[in-house]
Protein backbone atom coordinates (compact mmCIF):
# COMPACT_ATOMS: atom_id res chain seq x y z
CA UNK A 1 0.00 0.00 0.00
CA UNK A 2 1.46 3.65 -0.96
CA UNK A 3 2.04 6.12 1.59
CA UNK A 4 -0.52 8.55 -0.14
CA UNK A 5 -3.33 5.62 -0.01
CA UNK A 6 -2.30 5.38 4.06
CA UNK A 7 -2.45 8.95 4.76
CA UNK A 8 -5.94 9.21 3.12
CA UNK A 9 -7.22 6.51 5.15
CA UNK A 10 -6.06 7.59 8.25
CA UNK A 11 -7.53 11.01 7.35
CA UNK A 12 -10.94 9.73 6.71
CA UNK A 13 -10.73 7.43 9.76
CA UNK A 14 -10.08 10.70 11.66
CA UNK A 15 -13.11 12.28 9.89
CA UNK A 16 -15.40 9.62 10.53
CA UNK A 17 -14.41 10.10 14.48
CA UNK A 18 -14.53 13.11 14.81
CA UNK A 19 -17.74 13.46 12.83
CA UNK A 20 -19.52 10.63 15.10
CA UNK A 21 -18.20 12.51 18.40
CA UNK A 22 -20.22 15.18 17.18
CA UNK A 23 -22.95 13.41 16.04
CA UNK A 24 -23.22 11.82 19.34
CA UNK A 25 -22.59 14.95 20.95
CA UNK A 26 -25.79 16.55 18.43
CA UNK A 27 -28.00 13.83 19.38
CA UNK A 28 -28.18 14.30 23.00
CA UNK A 29 -31.83 13.09 24.49
CA UNK A 30 -33.36 13.78 28.04
CA UNK A 31 -35.36 10.09 28.13
CA UNK A 32 -35.45 9.28 31.52
CA UNK A 33 -38.37 9.24 33.73
CA UNK A 34 -38.98 11.40 36.86
CA UNK A 35 -39.16 7.85 38.71
CA UNK A 36 -34.89 7.78 37.28
CA UNK A 37 -34.12 11.53 38.44
CA UNK A 38 -33.30 10.66 42.27
CA UNK A 39 -29.59 11.27 42.87
CA UNK A 40 -27.19 8.34 43.64
CA UNK A 41 -24.42 8.59 45.66
CA UNK A 42 -20.98 7.95 43.85
CA UNK A 43 -20.51 5.15 47.25
CA UNK A 44 -23.47 3.21 45.69
CA UNK A 45 -21.48 2.61 42.27
CA UNK A 46 -19.04 0.68 43.94
CA UNK A 47 -19.30 -3.43 44.34
CA UNK A 48 -20.30 -4.87 47.47
CA UNK A 49 -17.45 -7.27 48.51
CA UNK A 50 -18.18 -10.61 47.41
CA UNK A 51 -19.09 -12.90 50.43
CA UNK A 52 -16.65 -15.20 52.19
CA UNK A 53 -17.09 -18.98 50.83
CA UNK A 54 -16.44 -20.11 54.53
CA UNK A 55 -18.67 -19.07 57.20
CA UNK A 56 -17.33 -20.24 60.29
CA UNK A 57 -15.85 -16.98 61.48
CA UNK A 58 -18.04 -14.58 62.26
CA UNK A 59 -16.18 -11.93 63.13
CA UNK A 60 -14.94 -10.88 59.56
CA UNK A 61 -13.70 -7.43 59.45
CA UNK A 62 -16.13 -4.70 58.02
CA UNK A 63 -15.53 -3.57 54.70
CA UNK A 64 -13.34 -0.42 54.14
CA UNK A 65 -14.82 2.70 53.13
CA UNK A 66 -15.10 3.17 49.29
CA UNK A 67 -11.88 5.45 48.33
CA UNK A 68 -12.97 8.88 47.14
CA UNK A 69 -13.13 9.51 43.37
CA UNK A 70 -11.80 13.16 42.46
CA UNK A 71 -13.74 14.47 39.62
CA UNK A 72 -12.55 14.88 36.46
CA UNK A 73 -11.47 18.10 35.40
CA UNK A 74 -12.16 20.60 32.19
CA UNK A 75 -12.42 23.79 30.81
CA UNK A 76 -15.44 25.47 30.12
CA UNK A 77 -16.21 29.14 29.00
CA UNK A 78 -18.07 32.17 29.99
CA UNK A 79 -20.43 34.37 27.90
CA UNK A 80 -16.58 36.52 27.76
CA UNK A 81 -15.03 33.27 26.33
CA UNK A 82 -12.81 33.47 29.17
CA UNK A 83 -11.67 29.74 30.29
CA UNK A 84 -12.75 28.42 33.49
CA UNK A 85 -11.15 25.04 34.82
CA UNK A 86 -13.19 22.93 36.90
CA UNK A 87 -10.18 22.90 39.10
CA UNK A 88 -9.95 26.32 40.31
CA UNK A 89 -13.53 26.17 41.68
CA UNK A 90 -13.20 23.22 43.87
CA UNK A 91 -11.50 22.42 47.29
CA UNK A 92 -13.90 25.48 49.31
CA UNK A 93 -17.23 24.37 49.02
CA UNK A 94 -19.58 21.82 47.26
CA UNK A 95 -19.92 22.42 43.46
CA UNK A 96 -23.12 21.18 41.36
CA UNK A 97 -22.47 20.93 37.62
CA UNK A 98 -25.66 21.05 35.58
CA UNK A 99 -25.50 19.83 32.33
CA UNK A 100 -28.26 21.14 29.98
CA UNK A 101 -29.43 22.72 26.42
CA UNK A 102 -32.56 25.11 25.44
CA UNK A 103 -34.13 22.44 23.46
CA UNK A 104 -34.30 19.86 26.08
CA UNK A 105 -37.72 19.83 27.61
CA UNK A 106 -36.39 18.04 31.05
CA UNK A 107 -34.21 20.87 31.24
CA UNK A 108 -36.62 23.15 31.10
CA UNK A 109 -38.48 21.76 32.99
CA UNK A 110 -36.16 21.38 35.95
CA UNK A 111 -34.62 25.06 35.48
CA UNK A 112 -36.85 26.70 38.28
CA UNK A 113 -35.92 24.30 40.63
CA UNK A 114 -32.37 24.71 40.09
CA UNK A 115 -32.50 28.67 40.62
CA UNK A 116 -34.65 27.97 43.23
CA UNK A 117 -32.03 25.98 44.92
CA UNK A 118 -29.28 28.71 43.45
CA UNK A 119 -30.63 31.56 44.94
CA UNK A 120 -30.62 29.79 48.63
CA UNK A 121 -27.35 28.18 48.35
CA UNK A 122 -25.14 30.27 46.23
CA UNK A 123 -23.52 31.51 49.16
CA UNK A 124 -22.26 28.30 50.27
CA UNK A 125 -22.28 26.31 46.89
CA UNK A 126 -20.62 27.05 43.75
CA UNK A 127 -23.57 26.30 40.64
CA UNK A 128 -21.59 25.57 37.50
CA UNK A 129 -24.57 25.47 34.44
CA UNK A 130 -23.10 23.48 31.58
CA UNK A 131 -24.43 24.31 28.38
CA UNK A 132 -23.90 21.53 25.40
CA UNK A 133 -22.68 24.11 22.91
CA UNK A 134 -22.55 22.51 19.67
CA UNK A 135 -22.61 25.49 17.70
CA UNK A 136 -25.08 23.82 15.34
CA UNK A 137 -28.56 22.47 17.69
CA UNK A 138 -27.39 24.47 20.49
CA UNK A 139 -25.54 28.27 20.23
CA UNK A 140 -24.33 30.64 22.88
CA UNK A 141 -26.75 33.19 21.20
CA UNK A 142 -29.99 30.03 21.33
CA UNK A 143 -29.16 29.42 25.36
CA UNK A 144 -28.14 33.17 25.96
CA UNK A 145 -31.55 33.95 24.73
CA UNK A 146 -33.25 31.28 26.81
CA UNK A 147 -31.89 32.34 29.89
CA UNK A 148 -32.54 36.19 29.62
CA UNK A 149 -36.02 35.71 28.32
CA UNK A 150 -36.50 33.13 31.57
CA UNK A 151 -35.13 35.74 33.86
CA UNK A 152 -32.67 32.76 35.49
CA UNK A 153 -29.75 34.21 37.28
CA UNK A 154 -27.52 31.48 37.82
CA UNK A 155 -24.37 31.25 36.03
CA UNK A 156 -24.14 29.74 32.40
CA UNK A 157 -20.94 28.35 31.11
CA UNK A 158 -20.10 26.64 27.74
CA UNK A 159 -18.66 23.47 26.75
CA UNK A 160 -17.79 24.38 23.16
CA UNK A 161 -15.61 21.78 23.06
CA UNK A 162 -17.05 18.77 24.45
CA UNK A 163 -14.19 19.27 27.70
CA UNK A 164 -16.89 18.54 30.04
CA UNK A 165 -18.87 16.49 28.28
CA UNK A 166 -16.26 14.01 28.01
CA UNK A 167 -14.93 14.24 31.46
CA UNK A 168 -18.32 12.90 32.73
CA UNK A 169 -19.43 11.22 29.47
CA UNK A 170 -22.85 12.97 29.69
CA UNK A 171 -24.98 10.79 26.88
CA UNK A 172 -27.91 12.00 27.96
CA UNK A 173 -29.41 15.70 29.38
CA UNK A 174 -30.23 17.11 31.83
CA UNK A 175 -27.68 15.10 33.99
CA UNK A 176 -26.32 16.80 37.30
CA UNK A 177 -23.32 15.69 39.62
CA UNK A 178 -22.30 17.02 43.26
CA UNK A 179 -19.06 17.59 43.78
CA UNK A 180 -17.87 18.02 47.66
CA UNK A 181 -15.60 20.69 49.48
CA UNK A 182 -12.32 18.52 48.87
CA UNK A 183 -13.27 17.86 45.26
CA UNK A 184 -14.86 14.78 45.14
CA UNK A 185 -17.64 12.74 43.44
CA UNK A 186 -20.65 12.72 45.85
CA UNK A 187 -23.74 12.08 43.78
CA UNK A 188 -25.11 12.20 40.24
CA UNK A 189 -28.52 12.13 38.56
CA UNK A 190 -29.19 11.46 35.36
CA UNK A 191 -32.78 13.50 34.13
CA UNK A 192 -34.40 16.17 36.03
CA UNK A 193 -33.82 16.24 39.26
CA UNK A 194 -36.05 17.79 42.11
CA UNK A 195 -35.83 20.92 44.72
CA UNK A 196 -36.22 18.31 47.58
CA UNK A 197 -34.01 16.01 46.41
CA UNK A 198 -31.02 18.50 45.33
CA UNK A 199 -31.75 20.64 48.72
CA UNK A 200 -31.00 17.09 50.86
CA UNK A 201 -28.15 16.10 49.21
CA UNK A 202 -27.16 19.57 49.76
CA UNK A 203 -27.90 19.86 52.92
CA UNK A 204 -25.91 16.73 53.73
CA UNK A 205 -22.91 17.92 52.42
CA UNK A 206 -23.00 21.31 54.62
CA UNK A 207 -23.68 20.01 58.01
Amino acid sequence: MSKALKLVLWILLFVLIIGGAAFAYNRLTADYSPSNSGLVSQDSQEQEPEKEANDGDSSSDEADEPAPVAAPDFTVYDQDGNPVQLSERVGEKPVVLNFWASWCGPCKSEMPDLEQIYSEYSDRVDFLMINMTDGSRETMESANDFIQQSGYTFPVYYDSDMSAAAAYSVYSIPMTFIIDAEGNLNAYARGAISYEALRDALDNLLE
